[in-house]
């Protein structure tokens, strides 16, 4: 399942840029958000953003967003980690 948002025109032209430039900030923006809301593990947040969990990390540490990391976090991240072998 996938869920598709109706973003205005407006909105990639108030970021200045292209309409697929806008869909890969956008998610990456949902992805950082979500993740500080510890609403998705780094896995998870790294895959909706569409990168690599190590990319995404750089992310999260130029915007200083502290990890919150447990047993549930690294359970989903060996998952996503097996899965994408």
């Amino acid at each position: 399942m996938s869920i598709t948002l109706d973003i205005p025109n407006n909105i990639h032209e108030a970021l200045h840029v292209t309409p697929a430039e806008a869909e890969a900030r956008l998610k990456l923006e949902l992805a950082v958000s979500l993740y500080a809301q510890k609403a998705l593990s780094q896995g998870k947040a790294a895959e909706l953003a569409g990168m690599g969990v190590l990319d995404f990390n750089d992310i999260l540490a130029e915007r200083q967003i502290p990890m919150h990391y447990g047993e549930k976090e690294l359970a989903e991240d060996l998952a996503y980690a097996r899965s994408h072998q």
